[in-house]
């Protein structure tokens, strides 16, 4: 697709936000897997059921574009998410692995609220009100995923990778 429109543009950001989505689904279980903290484990696995309805709105945003939501990599998520597989595999001990599973979700959860915010932010300006108020909800969702990892980080995990 030539980009040659804010319209096209704006379905360029919603099939990357699509493949991004994809791909994290793809890869939470994993960091699920490999985290041994309880509080962190079950922030994870909400945020698991979260991303499935995030790519569920992304997929209803599309029934009302002239697009389908595939044929797209996001390679930013990608990259990030291989990053992040990277440092799990160079990690033994259980508390700095906790610590780098919370870096690199937190990296992938600022990539998405770019992401979700440049989308709203074109869906407003292409008048799709209705659009921007989704993608607003799921904006404010990862801003509070985000920050129940700060809070998580802060209150324990750090201080048990500092003195592993």
């Amino acid at each position: 697709m030539k980009i040659d429109s804010l319209e096209k543009l704006y379905v360029h950001e919603l099939k990357d936000l699509h493949s991004a989505e994809s791909q994290i689904l793809d890869a939470l279980p994993k960091m699920i897997k490999a985290a041994t903290d309880d509080e962190l484990r079950k922030a994870l696995e909400s945020h698991r059921a979260e991303t499935e309805e995030h790519l569920a709105r992304i997929e209803r945003l599309f029934e009302n574009l002239d697009f389908e939501p595939g044929g797209h990599r996001c390679k930013g998520i990608e990259g990030l998410i291989k990053e992040g597989s990277d440092v799990l595999q160079e990690t033994e001990d259980d508390d700095v692995r906790n610590a780098a599973i919370v870096a690199a979700c937190q990296r992938v959860e600022h990539y998405e609220m770019a992401a979700y915010g440049v989308a709203r932010a074109f869906a407003s300006k292409l008048g799709r009100h209705d659009d921007a108020e989704v993608l607003t909800t799921t904006l404010e969702e990862e801003g509070h995923a985000d920050r129940t990892l700060t809070q998580i980080a802060e209150q324990r995990l750090n201080f048990a990778a500092r003195t592993a």
